[in-house]
């Protein structure tokens, strides 16, 4: 049967290392998490660390064996699996005592949560014998968040066998995501992010791992993550006719968010989310249709009805307000709450180092960078270990990362075999190239920082669990990145899971930023100081005319977005007079682009 969680939240994906053990952490308590499943050197590691732990050998998976990746992801799963079910049946023993994790399991839900009332009416039961009936079917209800998995489909570089001939299904995100299908996690879901990869898509439809039974209901599911409607209607499309249906659209934001930033063409969440509430029946009804003819050839079921596709939203939420706002207004099925979670450890993995650096950041030191090879502008805190050392290299003259992983190179510039932007090999020839142009002095420094501000992310994103669990990943590569997004500013202490659970559910506050706005109000700064880089140069010169028409359509929409704030805010915030003048501050600034840059 298809899980349906009691939580109302979920934790995306961070990194690789920040959830890669995550459900191992928190889904014996019911929460959800995303697991990254990219970086296979990573979950070797984490094989090796976590095999003890139910008294099994570790038996390690080399580079040699065939189709290693995916075997690797395959056998971790199983292994974080086990963990989690062996953790489940420990808690349905437990008693309910103060302190024991059952407890804690029922007194983390929301109040409106059914398991959550039957909860306090046993607590209220005076009549021994139906307390301890009452305590044995509240163990019955005892279910485990789910172990979803991320696979970022830009990731998918070729690989090659000793001969250097291209291995079939071996690109990266086709082995990660066969080592998923291979898996025997059940009512779980992967999560494809980063937009459509053909490749990949279609590698889905010669499988039967993502079939429904004769009921409509999934062992396995497939989640898409998107920033628009538009992306959601082709991407759901394209997977129908493979056969695949989509259980849920996950919208984030394209600039309050962590990691790699999506930007849309000036689109803002709340009019995002309308869209998608308005046409929820629309897409479901034009997917359902050419899913069906699909199915019912595959598998001979005629389905006479489709299940609804949930709806979920993630990037910069940081009340219970705005978290109830989201799920009433918009009725989507679940939050994600990624960022705050980077300050409880009870549920991600950062090093001591980093989780003191994300209590002390401010808006000077979260950047949206060029720094990733990907070439998508990346959410980075400055001053991280990795931030240090990639200056130190450049401070010696060897700038550039040793480019050990390989996930990222797919730059053919200077070579045959693509490269990482952020090797040493690629930096140095790139450098040279720049020499030879004879450009004039200021546009040379600027093209060098660029080239210069590339990191390595396959070791920087995944050294925070080597650190915490004092495990080996690379010799004498100890740097960390770390990606958050910018609302990491409004919180300053490390937390509790129960905690933090308690700050997503109204019970306390943890946010320490007074002047913190409104995450609707957020985003929307974000994009006016976005177009505005977008615009003009450093000398308040538009930076390329023949995109003229592209920055009239994107300061339109910024435009009509703030139009629809407007109308909001009479209706549910009137009552915030910031909310209001953040908008009218807005209009200003895009009335005064508008004039200067003729985006008439």
């Amino acid at each position: 049967m298809d899980y349906k969680s009691e939580h109302t939240f979920h934790i995306p994906v961070m990194g690789t290392a920040f959830t890669i053990d995550s459900p191992i952490k928190v889904a014996r308590f019911g929460i959800s998490s995303v697991i990254s499943i990219i970086e296979d050197r990573l979950i070797e590691m984490m094989r090796r660390h976590y095999y003890p732990s139910i008294n099994k050998p570790y038996e390690p998976i080399t580079s040699r064996e065939p189709d290693y990746r995916a075997k690797r992801i395959t056998d971790y799963l199983n292994l974080v699996n086990a963990i989690v079910q062996q953790q489940m049946q420990k808690l349905k023993s437990e008693a309910f005592e103060k302190g024991a994790e059952i407890v804690k399991y029922f007194e983390m839900l929301p109040k409106e949560s059914r398991l959550k009332k039957l909860y306090h009416e046993m607590l209220h039961c005076t009549d021994t014998g139906e307390r301890i009936k009452r305590q044995t079917y509240l163990r019955t209800q005892l279910v485990a968040g789910s172990i979803d998995v991320n696979i970022m489909t830009k990731v998918d570089r070729d690989n090659r066998d000793e001969n250097r001939n291209i291995i079939q299904d071996g690109s990266e995100a086709v082995a990660a995501l066969r080592g998923y299908m291979k898996s025997d996690l059940s009512n779980s879901s992967v999560v494809f992010s980063a937009g459509m990869n053909p490749r990949l898509f279609n590698y889905l439809e010669n499988s039967n791992v993502f079939d429904p039974d004769g009921n409509f209901k999934f062992d396995k599911r497939v989640i898409v993550k998107v920033s628009d409607f538009r992306s959601a209607f082709i991407q759901g499309k394209y997977l129908a006719k493979k056969g695949i249906w989509v259980s849920e659209f996950r919208i984030e934001s394209g600039l309050n968010c962590g990691g790699h930033a999506f930007a849309t063409d000036g689109h803002l969440l709340g009019p995002i989310l309308e869209e998608f509430n308005h046409k929820r029946q629309e897409l479901s009804e034009t997917i359902f249709e050419i899913y069906n003819t699909v199915i019912r050839s595959k598998l001979g079921f005629n389905f006479t009805r489709y299940p609804a596709i949930n709806i979920s939203v993630q990037g910069g939420i940081g009340t219970y307000k705005e978290d109830c706002f989201l799920r009433r207004h918009y009725q989507v099925s679940s939050t994600g709450w990624g960022t705050p979670f980077l300050l409880v450890p009870e549920a991600t993995t950062v090093d001591a180092h980093t989780l003191s650096q994300l209590c002390a950041a401010n808006e000077d030191n979260v950047v949206l960078s060029g720094y990733s090879p990907l070439g998508v502008r990346f959410y980075h805190l400055n001053g991280t270990t990795a931030d240090v050392e990639k200056h130190r290299r450049i401070k010696t003259g060897k700038p550039g990362s040793p480019c050990t992983e390989k996930h990222l190179a797919l730059n053919t510039e200077f070579t045959e075999e693509p490269i990482c932007t952020a090797s040493r090999q690629y930096q140095k020839l790139k450098l040279e190239h720049l020499k030879t142009l004879q450009l004039p002095e200021k546009e040379y420094e600027k093209q060098k920082a660029e080239v210069l501000a590339k990191e390595c992310l396959c070791i920087g994103l995944s050294n925070a669990a080597s650190l915490c669990y004092e495990e080996p990943f690379l010799k004498n590569l100890k740097a960390v990145t770390v990606c958050p997004g910018p609302n990491i500013v409004n919180y300053s202490k490390v937390v509790s899971l129960q905690t933090m659970t308690d700050h997503i559910y109204g019970r306390t506050n943890l946010v320490t930023n007074a002047q913190r706005p409104h995450m609707f109000i957020a985003e929307m700064k974000l994009y006016v100081k976005y177009l505005k880089e977008q615009l003009m140069n450093e000398d308040g010169i538009m930076k390329d005319v023949k995109k003229t028409a592209h920055y009239r359509m994107f300061h339109r929409n910024l435009s009509d977005s703030i139009q629809y704030y407007k109308n909001l805010q009479q209706l549910f915030f009137a009552d915030q007079a910031d909310f209001g003048q953040a908008l009218q501050n807005a209009e200003e600034e895009l009335a005064a682009l508008k004039l200067e840059y003729s985006l008439d």
